[in-house]
C-alpha cells in the first residue's frame, strides 16, 4: 500500500500548477526518495498514464479516465450539470460547482461561457478556500473551532492586490457569508475577474457544495451580481438541492 500511496501523491501533483514534472521536482513536493519518485513515474508512463520526454513527465489523456471515474462514481456533478447548463444560458456566464477539500475549494462540475477571454478554472482546479467566494460560502458551514484552526494552518497570502488576508477579517467575511448564504470576490483571485457563490444544501440541511458564477469586469460588476444574478443563481442551486 506504500507503493500505491506514493503513487497517488505523484498523480496528485498534475494541474495548472505542475502541468509536467522531474524526478527532482515530484520528489521535492511530495516528501518521498528520488529513487521513489522515479520508480512511480516509470511506472505511470508504463501504464500509459504519462508520457516522458527527455527528464519531464506529462500526462496523457489516460489520466483523465481517473477524474472521469470519480465524477461518473457520485451523483452529484452529474445532478448538477443540468442545473448548471440551463444557468449559464440564463446568465450568459460561467457557473460552477465546487466542494471543500484539504482546504481549498475544488471545482468537481462546470458550465463554461462561449467567451473569447475565459478564466483559467476547470474541472478539477483547487483554489484556497480563504480567497475564493465559493470556499467562503463552504468554510461556513464550520464552527468557530473548526474555523479558527483552518485560519491558523492555511496562512493566508495575497494573490493580488485586493486578496484578504488579515484572519480576524477573514472570519468576519466568512461568517457573513453564511448569514447572507452569498460571498463575493472583486478581483482577490485574479485582476478582472469577480466571482459570487451560493450554498447548496443536502436534504438534511446540510451545506454540501458551492454553485458559483463568474466573470470579467468591468463588464460585469459585484452590483450587477447581487442585483441581476443573484435571484436566478438562488433558483438553481436551489432545484439541484430539491434532485438529491
Amino acid at each position: 500500500m506504500a507503493g500505491l500511496a506514493k503513487g497517488l501523491a505523484i498523480i496528485e501533483l498534475f494541474g495548472e500548477e505542475y502541468p509536467a514534472v522531474t524526478v527532482s521536482s515530484a520528489a521535492d513536493e511530495t516528501g518521498i526518495s528520488r529513487a521513489s519518485a522515479r520508480r512511480c513515474l516509470l511506472t505511470l508512463t508504463d501504464l500509459g498514464y504519462l508520457t516522458k520526454n527527455g527528464p519531464r513527465f506529462m500526462p496523457t489523456p489516460r489520466m483523465l479516465r481517473l477524474g472521469l471515474s470519480y465524477t461518473g462514481a457520485i451523483p452529484l456533478p452529474q445532478l448538477a450539470q443540468h442545473q448548471l447548463d440551463a444557468a449559464r444560458e440564463e446568465l450568459g456566464e460561467s457557473v460552477s460547482l465546487s466542494i471543500l477539500e484539504d482546504g481549498r475549494s475544488t471545482f468537481v462540475a462546470r458550465a463554461e461561457a462561449a467567451r473569447l477571454v475565459s478564466t483559467a478554472i476547470r474541472l478539477g482546479t483547487r483554489l484556497p478556500a480563504y480567497a475564493a467566494a465559493t470556499g467562503r460560502i463552504l468554510l461556513s458551514a464550520y464552527d468557530d473551532e473548526a474555523l479558527d484552526a483552518y485560519l491558523d494552518a492555511a496562512e493566508p497570502v495575497a494573490m493580488t492586490k485586493h486578496t484578504v488576508t488579515d484572519k480576524a477579517k477573514l472570519k468576519e467575511i466568512i461568517r457573513a457569508a453564511g448569514r447572507d448564504k452569498v460571498a463575493f470576490t472583486d478581483e482577490e483571485l485574479e485582476l478582472g475577474m469577480v466571482s459570487m457563490a451560493i450554498p447548496v444544501f443536502d436534504p438534511d440541511g446540510k451545506l454540501i457544495a458551492s454553485m458559483s458564477v463568474s466573470a470579467a469586469r468591468p463588464r460585469v460588476t459585484v452590483k450587477d451580481m447581487r442585483e441581476h444574478m443573484l435571484p436566478i443563481l438562488r433558483i438553481y442551486a436551489e432545484a439541484l438541492s430539491r434532485s438529491l
